[in-house]
């Protein structure tokens, strides 16, 4: 009886080691994709803070796709869409399940659409897919072809280049007017005219968590602006997120998040803390944004995806 007793302790927690081992091994691979101004590393520094290593850590196959930094989303989706083809063959996996962020969500979106036989599921995290308020300020505050306008394209699509040149992706194109059009209100209602999959039927609803091309569309966001005082971005953050007069991550409404079946659209995290930054500061009484992402794999490889 002396002997049972380690003997079955040792045998539950090997079979517990199994089974968290394999706690986010999707049958698809996962493509992590950037929003606007953003990258896949640079210097060692990762745009989705920790969660690659996070989710491969315990089984899933993931890659980060590297798209301009700033330009159209269906520019951004090309590129994308060329990856993903890569990676279907690196792989010999039939389909992949991607996610993107800000305006990485219309990036996936687009190739979910024209490609939906090789996209099991899309995950839009903070996703501009009703347009962002602060897109629209700093549309109508810089007059269409002033020089004011041409002066700040040229520093954004500056910006844009440096970025790309540090994360070692110097080639890619940068627009930034592309960019903030298709950010707008009235740029995402045009984009989404083109792209509907998965899209409530009006604003703050939900979408089917099953489209009509086959694909599994899901969301979740933030609804906090300032969230941990040690963040050196979150006042940036805050401040952005006075725009709105509604729940919001600072950039993006909740509600405008919102894609198929909506998982949570108020976790105590702003923009950035839904990418993991700054360096894995957030909220002290919210679930660890890397934790999101690990139990969403998780729904996936359920879900037999």
């Amino acid at each position: 009886m002396k002997l049972l007793l380690p003997l079955m302790l040792a045998i539950s927690v090997f079979y517990s080691q199994m089974a968290h081992a394999n706690y986010t091994k999707t049958k698809y691979p996962i493509v992590l994709v950037h929003g606007i101004f953003g990258f896949d590393d640079i210097v060692g520094i990762d745009y989705f803070y920790g969660i690659p290593q996070a989710l491969t850590s315990d089984g899933a196959q993931v890659f980060v796709a590297s798209v301009s930094a700033a330009n159209s989303s269906e520019l951004r989706g090309e590129q994308l869409l060329a990856q993903v083809e890569y990676i279907l063959a690196l792989t010999g996996a039939e389909k992949v399940n991607v996610f993107g962020h800000s305006q990485g969500a219309q990036t996936v979106r687009y190739v979910a659409s024209v490609k939906p036989e090789l996209v099991a599921s899309v995950t839009s995290i903070g996703g501009a897919n009703w347009g962002s308020k602060v897109a629209d300020i700093v549309r109508n505050t810089v007059p269409e072809g002033s020089f004011t306008e041409a002066f700040a394209e040229t520093l954004a699509n500056s910006f844009a280049a440096i970025i790309s040149f540090f994360s070692g992706q110097g080639m890619h194109p940068q627009d930034a007017l592309a960019a903030l059009e298709v950010l707008t209100t009235s740029g995402t209602l045009s984009f989404n005219q083109k792209y509907p999959e998965g899209l409530p039927s009006h604003y703050c609803g939900e979408g089917e968590m099953l489209a009509s091309n086959g694909v599994m569309y899901f969301s979740w966001s933030g609804s906090k602006g300032l969230t941990n005082i040690l963040d050196p971005l979150d006042g940036a953050i805050g401040l952005l997120s006075l725009a709105f007069n509604e729940p919001s991550d600072g950039l993006v409404s909740s509600c405008s998040s919102h894609l198929g079946l909506v998982i949570k659209d108020n976790y105590k995290m702003n923009h950035l803390d839904e990418i993991n930054h700054s360096f894995g500061l957030h909220h002290l009484f919210e679930t660890d944004p890397v934790t999101v992402y690990r139990r969403h794999a998780n729904r996936l490889k359920n879900l037999g995806l």
